[in-house]
Order: C-alpha cells, then sequence, then structure tokens
C-alpha cells in the first residue's frame, strides 16, 4: 500500500509539472508557487487536492492558462473562449480581452509595463499558428486557434442570442460608417450600441469621461477597442471597473472586416504563414515588426521547450530514485 500511494503522488506531481512552464531565472520562483496552491497549477492537475477544490468553490470559475515566454495565454478552444466572453457581456462585468499574436508576446518580453497588462488581462487569445503549436508543446492538446476576425465574426453571430449589443471605439471615421453598411446586410439583428472614432493624441481627462458615459449608458455589453497594439491594450487596462462591458482590442479586424485588406487562405493560416501573406500586402510597414520579433520569439520558444525537456527529464530521475526507496522500505 505504501508503495501505491508514493507511486501515485509522484505520477501526479509529474503531470503537475509537465502543465507549468519555467523560465531559467524563475524556477525557483515558480516552485515555491506550486507549493501555496497556486491556482493555475491546480487546474492542469487531473485530481485536483482539498485545498484546489476549496479555493475553486470561492472563486467559482477559474481560466486555466499556460505561460509562453512569460505571458500567460487563455488554455480555452475558441467557442468556450466566445461564450465566456458572452456570458460575462451579459452581465456587464468590466473584462479586458487581448488578442496576443508573436509581436504582441515579444513586446511583452522586452517590456515590464505591457508584460502587466497582459497578466492583468482575463483573457489573452491566441491569436497565430506558432503560439497554437507553442501551448500544444506545453501540454494543451485540445487549444485551437483564437484569432481576431474569428472573435469578431462569431460575436457578430452570437451576440444578438444573448441580447448583447456591440460599440465600435476607435479606427476611423470612413471604417466604422463601413462597418455598420455592412452589419446591416449580414448581421441585421445585431444591435450597435455605438460607434465613435478616437484621435491619435491622448484623451483630456474630461474628453475621457464623456467616452466612459457614453459607452456605459449604450448599454452596451461588449466594446471593441480598436487603436492598434499597443496602445489599445494599455487602453483597455486603464479602463477596467470604469467601463461596464468586456472590452476586446481588435483593431487589425476592422480593415479586413470592410475588405480593405484581404485575409490570407483557409490553407496559409493553417500553416502559420498569414505573417507572410500580410508582409506582403503592407511590406513597408511589416518588415522591419517581422524582422525585430519573429527571430526572437523562435529563440525564446526553443529555449523554453528544451528547459521543459530538461525539467521532465529531471523530475523522472527523481521518480526512479523515489521508486527505488519505497522498494527497499518495502522489503
Amino acid at each position: 500500500m505504501l508503495y501505491i500511494k508514493a507511486r501515485i503522488s509522484i505520477l501526479l506531481k509529474i503531470k503537475v509539472l509537465l502543465k507549468m512552464n519555467f523560465h531559467e531565472e524563475d524556477n525557483k520562483n515558480q516552485l515555491n508557487t506550486h507549493k501555496t496552491h497556486n491556482l493555475q497549477t491546480y487546474l492542469y492537475t487531473p485530481t485536483l487536492n482539498h485545498q484546489a477544490l476549496k479555493d475553486r468553490k470561492v472563486l467559482k470559475l477559474r481560466i486555466p492558462i499556460v505561460n509562453i515566454i512569460g505571458s500567460p495565454l487563455t488554455a480555452l478552444p475558441l467557442n468556450d473562449q466566445i461564450k465566456t466572453i458572452l456570458e460575462w457581456a451579459s452581465n456587464y462585468e468590466s473584462k479586458v480581452v487581448c488578442v496576443a499574436n508573436v509581436h504582441m508576446l515579444v513586446e511583452a518580453y522586452l517590456c515590464s509595463e505591457f508584460s502587466l497588462v497582459l497578466k492583468h488581462a482575463d483573457l489573452v487569445t491566441p491569436d497565430g499558428m506558432p503560439l497554437v503549436w507553442m501551448m500544444k508543446l506545453m501540454g494543451v492538446n485540445t487549444q485551437n486557434r483564437v484569432a481576431g476576425m474569428d472573435i469578431l465574426l462569431s460575436l457578430f453571430q452570437l451576440a444578438p442570442q444573448r441580447n448583447v449589443s456591440v460599440f465600435f471605439l476607435g479606427s476611423q471615421e470612413v471604417i466604422l460608417q463601413k462597418i455598420k453598411v455592412k452589419l446591416e446586410q449580414e448581421f441585421p439583428h445585431l444591435k450597435i450600441a455605438g460607434m465613435e472614432p478616437l484621435p491619435f493624441p491622448p484623451l483630456t481627462p474630461t474628453k475621457d469621461e464623456v467616452i466612459i458615459q457614453k459607452i456605459n449608458t449604450s448599454g452596451a455589453g461588449v466594446v471593441i477597442v480598436s487603436l492598434g497594439c499597443p496602445k489599445q491594450e494599455y487602453w483597455m487596462d486603464q479602463h477596467k471597473g470604469k467601463i461596464k462591458a468586456v472590452m476586446i482590442g481588435l483593431g487589425g479586424a476592422f480593415p479586413v472586416f470592410v475588405g480593405i485588406q484581404k485575409r490570407a487562405p483557409f490553407w496559409m493560416r493553417n500553416l502559420g504563414l498569414e505573417w507572410f501573406y500580410r508582409l506582403i500586402q503592407e511590406p513597408q510597414r511589416l518588415w522591419r515588426r517581422y524582422w525585430n520579433t519573429i527571430p526572437l520569439f523562435l529563440w525564446l520558444a526553443l529555449r523554453q521547450f528544451l528547459n521543459s525537456v530538461f525539467l521532465i527529464r529531471r523530475v523522472r530521475i527523481q521518480v526512479e530514485r523515489r521508486q527505488s526507496l519505497n522498494d527497499i522500505d518495502l522489503r
């Protein structure tokens, strides 16, 4: 019996460790966090212990995340993330949803202030196949892509069923009018709570308060923010708790939705080549961004994966040693 109990305990610890991600500098800190009953670890544990169950009862719902090069990504499929957004929107909860790609995660890695914005967000969706592939390597086998355009179209289709209205904030007046016309044609049942373009200079406190009141009095459950990364993410983070709606940063989706820019074919998106398709369309604007982010992301992702592999080996060695000790004790 002692051997069986020890074996079960060791296997559970292995599964927990396999789901966790360890930075070289943060190994000790994350291990300490694990010992103090970190909820993120519990969610990946097949059998929850009593402390985890107690914490889950207090929080009622905890969204699973996985760490990729230092940033938390929501480990839920597209449909589940859309359901979560609509549930929050139905209750007018102030939430922040960041749609993350390789560029955003590298920016967060290089800027600690922006990294905190992602860590404070309620959902950080994996927009881009490289992030999905990395999440699967970290153990989230059921993860699929949660792209900005897919979120946008899903909300347009499902929001009327939950009686959720949508407010469009940012972009240009011309683009917003094109969105309105297209929505009236393709999604006539969608309720548009309002549309408000924002200037590039920062708003004064007075004008900012006017925007907040306009959104809150519109009855919007979802606010789609189009200011570009990272400006829109900073804006949403600063207005969490002030705006009573789910804020989603989808700056790049507006031009694609109205046809100003073309979306990559499905086969290119599925192979992780959408960045190349966008580069062909806007080489002067994007080449420097991709040059500064893609190689760095590949290196950081490779290092994280290798660290995970080495961790697994160390755990296996510890398991073998524990088994040997248990065999000796049983004798």
